[in-house]
């Protein structure tokens, strides 16, 4: 389809699932490239260790493989045949899904936008270390924009692209991702946008509306790496001294992956950004009980969503918060639930800026707060060639 038709599509898409909101403005789409825009790639290993494939699986469980995936950036295409090579010179034992044998489950890959690379091994046990470590110093050679390298350990046998255990093979731990104003940092195991254009345009999309609204304080749920955080905390800092490192507002950052948190933390320290706090916790649940132990009134917590495997019980901010008077929510695909009526009862929270990446769950969460008015509507195409987008929404009480 040509990709003109693609963007009017979901533009069309977006604005008829949110025709019930007839005061939305909607902005003009923000268009991506149309390939090689994808930052990161998540290859399974197929096939042996003399002749690995790096891509999918077909119905049989065999490698199917895609290392000239035309969504993938350029930079990832072109270390493809590098990494392959390593498996064999490593001997990695691609695991071998029928027969539950094998090493070498999956390479997860992201480049930044300066040309680094993270690059993650997801192996099934430690047993593959030792030569993955001898050998690592001749792929860094082939690659010197290697920069983070980790071994992640997934022992079952299930359907799943990483597991808990991360094992770092290197000093860095750290991938800088420069995009425009903002320097936000990626650790392995850590969330980040796709694509790294249009990412860079939905930050600085968000940070203009904040900067128009400009609020005191900012909540940034599901926060993520931080950069809506960031972006918030860096709105119109040009109306604040010349020798202030960010605004004066007040900006909470909460996000369940403890990784994210640490990725997040570190580029506020590296950025200088001063007036931003970040926190490992569910927003979910967050949230609604901080903001109702403020004010002495029993959280309503009986219908939230389930907290996400592995999320901290606690979180280390007060253990109550005046709520802001601006929220940001950046959920995954089911949208924010419950979330939506703790904002409806929430007279605090004057605003919200949602970024969404499923339109549908984001209008049903729009018709449970009716005391918000949606004021402007963005499509950004950050995934060219499917059917997919994400779409920025500005909200008023």
């Amino acid at each position: 389809m040509p990709y003109a038709q693609q963007l009017a599509d979901k533009q069309r898409a977006a604005e008829q699932t949110l025709a019930a909101h007839p005061g939305l403005t909607w902005l003009d789409p923000v268009a991506s490239p149309e390939s090689g825009y994808r930052n990161k790639a998540k290859m399974v290993v197929g096939g042996t260790s003399a002749r690995p494939t790096l891509g999918i699986l077909d119905a049989a469980q065999r490698g199917v493989d895609l290392r000239g995936c035309g969504i993938h950036d350029p930079r990832l295409t072109e270390v493809m045949p590098a990494l392959a090579d390593f498996v064999g010179t490593a001997g990695l034992a691609p695991y071998d899904v029928p027969t539950r044998r094998g090493e070498l489950k999956l390479l997860l890959v992201t480049v930044s936008p300066d040309g680094e690379l993270l690059l993650r091994f997801v192996l099934r046990s430690q047993e593959s270390l030792a030569r993955i470590r001898k050998h690592l110093p001749t792929l860094r050679a082939e690659l010197p924009q290697l920069r983070v390298v980790s071994a992640n350990l997934l022992p079952e046998h299930r359907a799943a692209i990483e597991g808990e255990t991360e094992i770092l093979l290197g000093d860095e731990q750290i991938l800088p991702m420069r995009l425009g104003a903002l320097e936000l940092h990626l650790r392995p195991q850590g969330f980040f946008q796709t694509n790294s254009h249009v990412a860079e345009r939905l930050y600085a999309h968000a940070g203009e509306w904040i900067a128009d609204l400009d609020p005191a304080s900012v909540w940034d749920l599901y926060c993520g790496v931080g950069g809506f955080a960031l972006s918030a905390a860096l709105a119109g800092r040009d109306a604040v001294s010349a020798d202030a490192a960010g605004s004066s507002r007040d900006v909470v950052g909460i996000e369940v992956s403890a990784e994210a948190i640490a990725a997040a933390r570190s580029a506020a320290t590296a950025s200088g950004i001063d007036g931003v706090r970040f926190e490992a916790a569910d927003a979910t649940t967050w949230a609604p009980g901080s903001a109702d132990a403020d004010t002495g009134a029993p959280a309503d917590t009986g219908a939230l969503a389930e907290t996400a495997p592995g999320a901290p019980a606690s979180t280390s901010l007060e253990p109550s918060l005046t709520p802001p008077e601006t929220v940001i929510v950046n959920p995954p695909r089911r949208g924010i639930g419950p979330l939506a009526d703790w904002l409806e009862r929430t007279p605090e929270v004057r605003s919200v800026v949602y970024s969404s990446c499923n339109v549908d769950s984001l209008a049903r969460d729009l018709a449970a707060m009716p005391s918000f008015t949606a004021r402007e509507g963005r499509v950004l195409d950050m995934f060219p060639q499917t059917p997919h987008s994400e779409v920025l929404v500005r909200l008023e009480r």
